[in-house]
């Protein structure tokens, strides 16, 4: 008969044998990680910022990492089920995340959703920061932030907004706008700012936010009219447009930004070469010339810079998107 001090023991020899073969494997693992291609899931449409995102830091981190980036562009939903796939898909270094503000930030205080941003990423490096340009179609013949107020007022609920989907930061920034200015604007969402784009250029929509590279070079060609630009500082690329702090309205402040993550779930020895490779990457001097025809700079390196900007985000977004319409 089997004691009980015996059956204990035996137990905690099956708990520390268990234990000891799995942090074996998962250094077997990382020794020979990465041996095939590693995807990045994209939760949004190809040509977008997100998608333009992940292919420049594609070609510095295939270097560093030894094997090749695909893209998997998993689109609709405000990228909400392209990061369900990978928070609940295989944790085995092979599937990566090209996580933006939308998704991590805006939409998990106001919308149920299937992962936790804290338990279930780990944050592995930012790659994108970008201001939001605000444009309208050039029949309206407005010139100014103000004068498209003025528009607004005078033809209340009849001006329309298209925007990359209900709780992006371009649908946040139209609220922003309308909370601002006390203006009456109907929503039109698309499935990226690049479809919203089209219509704008079209004249079947009235204005739009968008990032600054995918709109200036509609802008140069005069095809839409930008009044402004979300950001504290004028950007590089259309240097000559105003902020909205010039035109007076500050609190319009919005950015497009995205990073790098890996599941949680991911063990521990793959987690650190990802880390340390992504890094690599960011500091890469192709990955920063590759920003610089965006008019971005290349934000620090390193999962601790990136995981506290989350951080900051969060606790800077979650009251404003708790307090505006946000469908």
């Amino acid at each position: 008969m089997i004691s009980d001090d015996n059956r204990r023991r035996g137990t905690l020899s099956a708990l520390l044998g268990a234990l000891a073969l799995t942090l074996t494997t998962g250094a077997a693992f990382a020794d020979d990680y990465p041996s095939r291609p590693v995807t990045v899931v994209v939760p949004f449409t190809a040509g977008g910022p997100a998608d333009t995102a992940a292919r420049t830091i594609g070609e510095p981190l295939r270097r560093h990492l030894g094997q090749p980036l695909v893209i998997e562009n998993r689109t609709g939903g405000s990228g909400i089920p392209g990061v369900e796939a990978v928070v609940h898909g295989e944790a085995d270094g092979y599937t990566l995340l090209m996580g933006g503000i939308a998704p991590i930030v805006l939409i998990p205080p106001i919308q149920k959703v299937r992962y936790d941003v804290v338990k279930d990423l780990v944050p592995l490096g930012l790659v994108w920061r970008s201001p939001q340009v605000f444009a309208v179609a050039t029949r309206l013949g407005v010139n100014s932030v103000s004068e498209f107020v003025a528009l607004a007022k005078a033809n209340p609920g009849k001006l329309t907004i298209g925007s990359a989907g209900n709780g992006t930061v371009v649908h946040l920034a139209g609220e922003l706008l309308k909370r601002e200015t006390d203006i009456d604007l109907v929503h039109v969402p698309y499935r990226s700012t690049a479809n919203s784009l089209t219509d704008l250029v079209g004249g079947h929509i009235d204005a739009i936010f968008g990032d600054v590279a995918i709109l200036q070079p509609q802008i140069e060609k005069g095809t839409i009219k930008a009044l402004a630009i979300t950001s504290e500082e004028r950007s590089v690329l259309i240097p000559g447009l105003a902020t909205m702090t010039e035109v007076g309205l500050p609190k319009v402040r919005t950015e497009v930004w995205y990073g790098l993550l890996a599941s949680v779930r991911t063990p521990a020895p793959i987690l650190a070469k990802l880390e340390g490779s992504v890094a690599k990457a960011q500091q890469d001097p192709a990955f920063a010339e590759g920003l610089k025809k965006y008019g971005i700079s290349a934000p620090p390196a390193g999962r601790d810079y990136f995981a506290n900007f989350i951080r900051e985000e969060q606790e800077r977004w979650t009251p404003i998107v708790q307090s505006v319409k946000m469908n």
